[in-house]
């Protein structure tokens, strides 16, 4: 059994050559991604559910072990922010329930204006979920990364029920340059907030952004690489996800990150090697 590691994506036509095979058709790098990796953050599910035929033609293109960490639709979430939602949840699961063993924790992420206030719902909410899936949340609220006692009880709620707390982690980005449009756009975009390390559930998953570089995110995620490697050894199925602000070296940053958790305990297999590539990529960019 190895570390479950990917990116925030999968159909990324920079990664076409550098890191899918160059005749990776357009529709096809899922399947090709898979090849090479063991785990997507799904954004698309968040704006719209997927067909039924789209999501067999996902799970039929996935490796075995494979995991989907889809999130709900923002409808759930954003809009109604967990009210009177229970007939929606439950038609999203349904959906996308065929998905079967490859479909991971679906991401509850939350607005950053969900805050104390509204915790009761949260755990309300997650209480009443579908015990059949996994499950996971994502808070952005400053007073659940404080440390007092809106973080404990939140942390406690999760815990009883077995969800897990999505771990998002921006330290590197943001200790790095903003010159592109597309740093410039991540420095406005993302949350800046102290890191929560805790687990409360079985899956534990990180959201790490970082830097261009890989050298200047090594520093920053060493802690990570240590605490997983130790959660897979207590039995626990860590989730890495490795962005960067516009994505195109990320799956160097992913083999990178899952070949340090290697360096730790050997037993980890080894992530699939690329072919078909123009030129193999470097991980000391």
């Amino acid at each position: 059994m190895t570390i479950a590691v990917g990116c925030a994506m999968w159909a990324n036509r920079d990664w076409v050559g550098p890191f899918l095979p160059v005749d990776t058709r357009v529709g096809g790098e899922l399947a090709a991604y898979s090849r090479v990796f063991n785990a997507v953050e799904g954004n698309t599910t968040f704006y719209a559910t997927p067909p039924a035929a789209t999501l067999d033609r996902w799970r039929d293109a996935v490796a075995d072990g494979f995991r989907f960490v889809f999130k709900l639709p923002r409808e759930i979430t954003h809009d109604r922010r967990l009210r009177d939602v229970d007939a929606t949840v439950a038609a999203f699961v349904a959906a996308i329930d065929p998905l079967g063993d490859s479909l991971g924790p679906i991401s509850i992420q939350l607005p950053a204006s969900f805050g104390p206030a509204e915790l009761d719902r949260l755990l309300t909410f997650t209480s009443r979920l579908p015990g059949d899936f996994a499950w996971a949340v994502e808070v952005r609220h400053g007073a659940f990364h404080a440390g007092g006692d809106h973080e404990r009880a939140l942390n406690d709620g999760l815990h009883q029920q077995g969800i897990d707390r999505i771990v998002f982690d921006s330290r590197a980005m943001f200790a790095g340059p903003c010159e592109t449009d597309e740093e410039q756009k991540a420095f406005s975009e993302k949350p800046q907030l102290p890191v929560r390390g805790v687990v409360t559930g079985a899956q534990p998953v990180i959201r790490f952004i970082g830097q261009r570089t890989l050298e200047a995110n090594r520093s920053f995620w060493a802690p990570w690489v240590t605490r997983v490697v130790k959660w897979r050894a207590d039995g626990l199925r860590p989730i890495v996800f490795l962005h960067t602000a516009d994505n195109v070296d990320a799956p160097a940053h992913a083999r990178a990150f899952h070949e340090d958790c290697r360096a730790i305990d050997s037993s980890l297999e080894p992530l699939p090697e690329p072919t078909g590539l123009v030129s193999q990529p470097s991980l000391e960019l």
